[in-house]
């Protein structure tokens, strides 16, 4: 296998694939998430068991999470976003037969927790091939990825809002979105390069070093086929164990945590909560969701500028304080459309909270991949398990009102902001 140096038209290709293969993850997420109210609705389903049904993609998730960083090993991220990419569209296409032609609950838990298994080892294995791309091009372009996933959010909400409007049965909606999504990001994958690029060849460099002290996000350590050496694994076993036991880390997981599960709980959530709670069409909730994701992808655009300006610990402040206005406006809203002006302000307050996460846990070069691997799993289990659970506290409080116990987490996230604070080199 080649490991050359890529050229300068190779490396815009590579950008570009990486790019698409964020904005499609988005897209699928958004698109099954907007047609939550026509699944509950076809198939008659309490809060609760709309909770048990997203429980059963975050077991497939987090099986599949636990596993990412060994099948990246042994597969390589190229042919893992692959495989992934084919998983999720096969996912979609199985929760749409369940709900339009079957019209069996079991098919589509069965459809979401294939789409759970494929997305988050295609997330891992995206952030290994963003991490080398950016070292390739030699500047911070993270925030550009994870806001290509919001862009791809974006036109995932819009399409499922025309899709409810229009009456498009839910099967025909994510059968052509999976389609398209397992399709392109299959194709996009010839251009990956992480697994063949010698990283002693392109050392990280920011565009401008005065910029490096709060960038939005930072790369990650590249994960490379394993090499069959005994001591490695051994020895990250080890470094994983003591980041679990460091303290900052556990509180900047606590951080992310919070801000994650505003996130989480409005995209599984915000559609039904328009619907159910203010009164709402289904394709007012669906347009509802990507108002959300549309402020959410603004603040990440302008992340980077605002870190660097500001340093994160006063921006993870405001990022929390506005979380929690919004979420409690979009609660008690008297009236449809200052619920509306609410999803706006959550999405930017929750903006920032996980690549902000992210770069803080990476400050410490030397124990960064441990860190970032330890607050990643904390913020990923609240985006994963916290939406579930509220769909059972919902059975009990309503959907609005469950949405307070995310407040709360908020309140410790504002707390806790100091301690995302840069350590000293």
């Amino acid at each position: 296998m080649s490991r050359r140096a890529p050229q300068a038209a190779e490396v815009t290709a590579w950008r570009n694939a990486v790019v698409a293969a964020y904005g499609f993850s988005g897209l699928a997420f958004a698109s099954w998430v907007s047609r939550l109210p026509a699944i509950r609705n076809g198939l008659e389903l309490t809060p609760g068991t709309v909770g048990l049904l997203l429980l059963c993609m975050t077991v497939g998730s987090f099986i599949s999470v636990s596993a990412s960083g060994l099948i990246v090993l042994r597969f390589g991220s190229r042919r893992t976003i692959r495989i992934g990419s084919i998983m999720v569209g096969a996912g979609l296409v199985l929760a749409g037969f369940g709900t339009s032609v079957l019209a069996s609950p079991l098919a589509v838990a069965a459809g979401l927790a294939v789409i759970g298994l494929g997305t988050a080892s295609w997330n891992t294995a995206s952030n290994v091939e963003g991490a080398a791309v950016e070292r390739a091009v030699g500047r911070h372009i993270m925030p550009r990825l994870h806001g290509s996933f919001s862009l791809g959010t974006v036109a995932g909400a819009g399409l499922g809002a025309w899709a409810a409007g229009a009456g498009v049965p839910v099967f025909w909606h994510l059968a052509a979105v999976g389609a398209i999504v397992a399709g392109s990001v299959a194709t996009a994958a010839r251009w990956f390069r992480a697994d063949i690029t010698p990283l002693q060849d392109h050392g990280f460099k920011p565009a401008r070093p005065d910029t490096f002290e709060d960038p939005s996000t930072g790369p990650l350590p590249v994960i490379r086929p394993d090499t069959g050496t005994a001591a490695e694994p051994l020895d990250n076993k080890r470094q994983i164990a003591q980041a679990w036991r460091d303290r900052r880390t556990l509180l900047l997981g606590v951080l992310v945590l919070g801000l994650a599960l505003a996130e989480g709980a409005a995209g599984d959530w915000v559609a039904l909560a328009l619907a159910d709670g203010h009164g709402q069409s289904e394709a007012a909730g669906a347009a509802g969701y990507g108002l959300f994701v549309t402020f959410m992808t603004v603040g990440r655009f302008a992340g980077t500028l605002v870190l660097d300006r500001f340093g994160r610990v006063p921006v993870m402040r405001w990022c929390a304080a506005l979380a929690v206005l919004g979420l409690g406006l979009f609660v008690f809203a008297p009236v449809p459309w200052l619920a509306f002006v609410a999803l706006a302000v959550w999405g930017l307050g929750a903006s920032l909270g996980f690549p902000v996460g992210m770069s803080a846990a990476a400050d410490d070069p030397a124990r960064a991949a441990a860190r970032v691997s330890v607050v990643s799993t904390i913020g990923y289990g609240a985006f994963l398990c916290g939406p579930p659970l509220l769909g059972l506290l919902a059975e009990h409080v309503g959907i609005l009102h469950s949405l307070l116990a995310v407040m709360v987490m908020l309140v410790v996230s504002f707390l806790l902001s100091p301690v995302a604070r840069k350590l000293p080199v």
